[in-house]
């Protein structure tokens, strides 16, 4: 499979950039998306949620009324979960939510997101490109040119750019990400993916290892 090479103005250079079908061209493995989905939004979660139960809240523990004869209900303290003010039963407690992934699954499913989105026709190939100093309205007009402006979009760089990063920032439906820290949630959530020349290589490099 080949792509053409598009400069930032939006116009073909001529070139193509050869995809491996190894990585962009196997049959999407749907678990493995759905995995690797999972433990990424699971290793979001603070876990960090915490409600008081019946013997943290605050409160006496003195019998409140009469076991027998009231014509109500037994109880016994007023930080009783039926009252109000009392513990919660079985509130929340701090967790951790990640858990483990082997790694040929996690790459299993980075190669299925690729192949998935190629499939889709939704992979864009740009030449390298770098700006001279950090500016909003320079990003804004490669969207426009390459007409991501309305879309959702990722910019795949094979190494850090730091003034086109700080060029991208403010805008909510674009990101910069370095193809070595490529998740299968970063494809899937990007409506349009933009690799430039130089991280396809990276990425078919590091598939390899």
């Amino acid at each position: 499979m080949e792509l053409k090479v598009y400069d930032i103005k939006g116009k073909d250079t001529g070139r193509k950039v050869k995809l491996s079908k190894d990585i962009f061209g196997i049959e999407p493995n749907e678990h493995a998306i759905y995995l690797a989905v999972k433990q990424y939004l699971a290793n979001q979660r603070q876990g960090t949620h915490k409600a008081k139960e019946r013997g943290e809240v605050k409160g006496s523990t003195r019998k409140i009324k009469r076991q027998k004869g009231t014509g109500t209900a037994r109880a016994g303290a007023i930080r009783n979960p039926l009252f109000k003010g009392g513990g919660r039963v079985f509130g929340p407690r701090p967790r951790n939510y990640s858990f483990k992934l082997n790694k040929k699954l996690k790459k299993l499913a980075r190669k299925s997101a690729l192949s998935s989105m190629l499939n889709d026709d939704k992979i864009m190939i740009v030449e390298d490109f770098s700006f001279e100093t950090p500016k909003t309205k320079n990003f804004v007009d490669v969207l426009k040119s390459l007409k991501l402006d309305d879309k959702k979009s990722a910019f795949v760089f094979a190494n850090p750019n730091k003034n086109v990063y700080l060029s991208s920032r403010n805008l909510q439906n674009s990101v910069i990400i370095n193809s070595l820290s490529l998740s299968t949630y970063d494809i899937l959530n990007s409506g349009k993916l933009v690799f430039t020349e130089s991280s396809v290589a990276e990425i078919e490099a590091n598939f390899k290892n």
